[in-house]
């Protein structure tokens, strides 16, 4: 039996948590998340995801501010794990706690490429052909330790960030097995601090668009699924989007034409086809009856 702490927050570390709590030769006896959160327009304080799991198991859990706060080094050195695993917790480890045990990072890109908050929505934001998860063993750094394992996965050119997040969730299940049996005959291999590139934390300003590059735009609507989607500056928010074309020069935002309930739009550089608009503080809509109803026809310019 492998005895385990275990240190993550959102639903991508619920289900590797879950999957250690499954396997049968891992001793889940200690699990740390972050405080829980006001959450929705009513602000209801609202448990993590792995709060929620490691209850249900009848595992401690611990949830400090900061891993420094006092008597959370104490409890970590009290469960004698083997290994403490971190996926997503959305905190850096003292080196106190560092030398406890090996401490085992699942990051959803290939590192070095993508340290830091946002990796998964910035392979999409780049229209990266292949992401992945890496296991590595963790440093006083922003994940820059030792690379322990890989799994590669090729990005349909069409896949948002919901359906490629579970792709590499599973992955991540997976890989974290398999580098906790083979830990002792895996040899860490250095990051090549010339191929490291950094994402920030993503923010709500980030899902503006202007209709200047079709193709910058529906990778905007890939990565920004769900939050913060994307939207013009006057708040029109924009669904259900394809890309037409990449490389023709139009005039931004014209209206080029209606397909059923659809209409193409025109880019600076390319065009893209646009099911559904919601004007600010209304509901959603067909973008033809979105047209119709403001007497827009093709030449128009859409905002």
């Amino acid at each position: 039996m492998k005895r385990i702490v275990y240190m993550g927050t959102p639903h991508y570390a619920r289900e590797i948590l879950n999957t250690l709590i499954e396997a049968e030769d891992m001793d889940l006896s200690l699990v740390l998340t972050q405080p829980d959160r006001p959450v929705g327009r009513k602000k209801v304080l609202t448990p993590p995801p792995v709060k929620v799991l490691a209850e249900e198991h009848g595992i401690e859990v611990l949830q400090p501010n900061r891993l420094s706060d006092e008597g959370i080094e104490e409890a970590i050195k009290s469960a004698n794990p083997d290994f403490i695993i971190v996926a997503a917790f959305g905190q850096l480890l003292p080196k106190s706690i560092l030398d406890i045990a090996p401490c085992i990072n699942l990051h959803a890109s290939l590192l070095p490429q993508y340290r830091g908050a946002s990796p998964v929505q910035q392979s999409l934001l780049n229209g990266d052909e292949k992401t992945g998860v890496t296991s590595m063993l963790m440093e006083e750094g922003l994940d820059t330790g030792d690379i322990l394992e890989k799994v590669e996965f090729v990005i349909p050119k069409d896949m948002r960030l919901h359906a490629l997040m579970q792709q590499l969730t599973d992955d991540a299940c997976s890989l974290t097995l398999s580098t906790i049996r083979n830990y002792k005959s895996i040899i860490p291999e250095k990051q090549d601090e010339k191929q490291a590139t950094l994402c920030k934390k993503i923010k709500k300003s980030d899902g503006e668009i202007n209709f200047e590059d079709a193709r910058v735009i529906y990778n905007k609507y890939r990565a920004f699924e769900g939050w913060p989607g994307i939207f013009a500056s006057n708040g029109t928010k924009f669904d259900g989007l394809s890309l037409v074309d990449t490389e023709n020069q139009n005039n931004a935002c014209e209206i080029l034409a209606f397909e059923d309930e659809s209409i193409v739009v025109g880019c600076s550089r390319g065009a893209l086809k646009i099911e559904r608009l919601q004007p600010a503080s209304k509901k959603a809509m067909s973008a033809k009856a979105y047209c119709v109803g403001r007497g827009m026809k093709v030449g128009d310019t859409l905002i």
